[in-house]
């Protein structure tokens, strides 16, 4: 009989399994999913109670004929994918596929991959969690009832190749309403009153104007700055009151995977995506040395900041050895997780403490030990005393007006000799000035009044870091999820990502104002959150699936149907604006080619007036003027007729001023010039020219000029030079990263290559 298999999700984890579990088991890996809802229809039978239509996924018939062979006749299945939903539904796939009389199946929850660990969820497996798989499904099934029907929808009103999502829209709506409420931002003028003191003892010092008879001061202009000014042209500055507190800093919990997120975008520069992929890595595990694969942290999907009683204890030890005993509290502090917080797995900490950063540098690369050392230096800093900060706060009076100083100073470093979060870093590099000593009554010397204008700035572009932490806020989609959501939008051609913050593109604001039209619950923050919460009560078996999915479904299909007949069409009559047609004076509407989104004159086809358009600082659409067309010395080589310049997709190209009869079109290379390559097409029978051009994601490939009568195309320039091995008509240029710029011939069975 075949001996037990443990099956896991990640073929990196087979190694570390084997190397713990000995030959006592067999061990395989899904490679993922194995099972998934079929890709080109819904796969949801909404009249049977939204029963989804599994499918083995194209291309793992391979992997599901080694997990049947590794199993054989064996009798006992674990099954360990990862710890979350999606390793859940992967478990109960796999359980189906190798479902056998008899035969039993595990569940196993891998943690950490560390021998105690594994041994441990080993000795004492579950049974499949149905709820679990259920809360997984729901999910799948409202995103495939989203996705697929609204998607084709935006493809008939707007363009092919759009996507919808439950998530993802919602991320593109927060996105848009940001950047609206910059454009519609009117910055105000404030001014503020420095003075610059001394006292009896250094250091000089400065203090803010802040109220007048005790009352909080707005200063609007320079009017009223200059009237301020005159007030305290010879009124002393005199010592009104000085506060001191001592303020204790307690240090963050350890990582969850939305804080971890963000610290890893702001401080190492990581996208969301590279972050989870490099935690991963960390997780599965790490050659240390020879035969000793160990896994570095814990799991790294969670939302839980609870951790093992031992583990606490682990880094106690070691911040009184390496810090000394001031530095370690009496018992290890415990953090208490949110309401929402789901608490099947810890929070991401080190599997052990003394595998300390500078142990382990030597085995990881650049990106896995920064991660690490952030990793490690959070939750060890988690277990230290709370740092002391001494602060002062005085108050001078001057007149009928109170200026304001304080300073701070550090009385104990505690846990920031270690670990600061970005946010407090940067506090940190604004240190509060220090301040002399002073007492009630003392009278200071002025230097001088330093008046300054200033204005009210708009709210901040959302940055990887900050969208996070506003969908995590408002309990929107699953940290494990953000990366992709990140991803998708950028893709989609939404959004940018410019300079590092995030800006939406005009397909992102028109695609969002449609929905958020047709489709104000989808759209909803408040609704989005909502499920989120109704998913995690499924998990929890406290109301069953099919009530989740019903109640959306009965208000979303409503809505989808209205939209089908009245979302506006911006293929067709287009959106609205406020400006007029120049030539007729009819309204003018914004419409989306397939070049991209234009305006357009609602009196077509009598009036064709169109134009390109940005829209500026506020928002406001204008018009851009195009070049006047530009004729160049070449006839069409079809008809005859003069060819000029036009603006496409991808930049200039030549076309027939014979059009619409005659739709000939030649590309222009980026200096000006023609782009054909004086290679005659190779194709028998042929007496086309190869010429450069631009595929559909703008990339230079080079074909012959007679498309679509002759098909032949090459990534590779042509370059007219006749083979000396084997006569060919000419050979390509190619760069390969190994041989550099080199000639090559076209011919597969020659293989001439002449270095350059």
């Amino acid at each position: 009989m075949s001996k037990p298999l443990i099956i896991v999700e990640s073929p990196t984890k087979v190694r570390t399994i084997k190397k713990y579990m000995g030959n006592d088991f067999n061990v395989s890996a899904t490679v993922g999913h194995i099972k998934d809802l079929p890709e080109k229809e819904i796969g949801i039978d909404v009249e049977k109670g939204f029963k989804p239509k599994y499918k083995n996924i194209p291309g793992k018939q391979k992997v599901i004929s080694a997990l049947k062979s590794a199993a054989g006749d064996a009798m006992e299945i674990y099954l360990a994918p990862d710890p979350d939903r999606e390793g859940e539904a992967i478990a109960w796939h796999t359980a189906e596929i190798l479902k056998k009389k008899g035969r039993k199946f595990y569940r196993v929850l891998f943690h950490e991959l560390t021998k105690n660990a594994i041994k441990e969820s080993m000795a004492s497996p579950e049974e499949l969690d149905k709820s679990k798989y259920e809360a997984q499904q729901a999910r799948r099934i409202l995103d495939r009832l989203v996705g697929y029907q609204i998607s084709p929808l935006l493809w008939k009103k707007v363009k092919r190749g759009l996507s919808a999502g439950r998530v993802q829209s919602v991320s593109v709506r927060i996105i848009c309403e940001r950047e609206r409420a910059i454009q519609a931002f009117d910055p105000e003028e404030y001014w503020s009153i420095t003075a610059y003191l001394a006292a009896d003892e250094p250091p000089p010092f400065t203090a803010k104007l802040g109220k007048k008879n005790g009352k909080k001061l707005l200063i609007p202009d320079k009017a009223a700055t200059d009237a301020i000014l005159k007030d305290l042209e010879t009124a002393e500055m005199v010592v009104e009151s000085v506060k001191k507190r001592t303020i204790k800093r307690q240090p963050q919990p350890p990582f969850i995977t939305s804080k971890l997120q963000q610290e890893a975008i702001r401080k190492l520069r990581f996208s969301a995506k590279k972050a989870m992929s490099v935690a991963q890595q960390l997780y599965e595990g790490i050659e240390l040395g020879p035969k000793e694969l160990v896994g570095l942290i814990t799991y790294m999907r969670t939302d839980s900041t609870r951790i093992a009683q031992e583990a606490a204890e682990e880094a106690l030890d070691l911040i009184k050895k390496n810090f000394g005993a001031d530095y370690a509290p009496d018992k290890p502090r415990f953090f208490k997780n949110k309401k929402k917080a789901q608490d099947a797995h810890e929070a991401i900490r080190p599997t052990s403490v003394y595998h300390t950063p500078e142990s382990v540098a030597p085995f990881l690369n650049k990106d896995q030990l920064a991660l690490y050392r952030l990793i490690w230096q959070r939750f060890v800093a988690s277990q230290m005393n709370p740092a002391l900060i001494d602060n002062v706060s005085v108050a001078i009076k001057s007149g009928d007006y109170t200026f304001q100083a304080s300073g701070s100073t550090v009385k104990f470093a505690g846990f920031t000799v270690l670990y600061m979060t970005a946010d407090q870093t940067t506090e940190n590099e604004k240190k509060k000035e220090p301040l002399p000593t002073l007492v009630k009554g003392q009278i200071l010397t002025r230097d001088k009044l330093d008046p300054k204008q200033h204005f009210t700035v708009p709210p901040p572009r959302f940055t990887e870091a900050s969208l996070v932490k506003e969908l995590e806020e408002n309990g929107i989609g699953r940290p494990s999820t953000y990366a992709s959501i990140l991803t998708i939008i950028r893709s989609k051609g939404y959004v940018e990502l410019v300079k590092g913050q995030f800006i939406p593109g005009e397909l992102g604001f028109i695609v969002n104002d449609l929905m958020v039209k047709s489709f104000p619950d989808v759209m909803n923050v408040e609704f989005t959150a909502k499920l989120e919460d109704d998913l995690d009560r499924i998990e929890a078996a406290e109301v069953p699936s099919l009530d989740i999915l019903e109640r959306f479904y009965d208000h979303f299909k409503k809505e989808l149907d209205i939209a089908a007949e009245s979302m506006q069409s911006v293929k067709g009559e287009g959106l609205p604006t406020d400006l007029t047609c120049p030539d007729c004076g009819k309204g003018l509407f914004v419409k989306v080619g397939k070049n991209g989104h234009f305006l357009a004159c609602c009196g077509y086809p009598d009036c064709s007036w169109t134009r390109d358009y940005v829209r500026d600082e506020k928002g406001k659409i204008q018009a851009i003027e195009p070049p006047p067309l530009e004729t160049v010395d070449k006839d069409c080589d079809k008809c005859g007729k003069p060819m000029i310049v036009k603006r496409g997709r991808y930049g200039n190209f030549l076309a027939c001023t014979g059009y619409p009869e005659c739709k000939h079109t030649l590309s222009i290379s980026q200096d000006g010039g023609l782009t054909g390559t004086g290679v005659k097409c190779p194709n028998p029978g042929c007496e086309g020219e190869i010429v450069e051009k631009r595929s559909r994601r703008g990339k230079i490939f080079y074909g012959c000029n007679k498309y679509p009568g002759c098909d032949y195309a090459t990534w590779d320039k042509p370059i007219d030079k006749r083979c000396p091995d084997c006569d060919f008509d000419f050979l390509l240029e190619k760069t390969t990263k190994r041989k550099g710029t080199f000639l090559t011939c076209p011919q597969k069975d020659c293989g001439f290559e002449e270095s350059l």
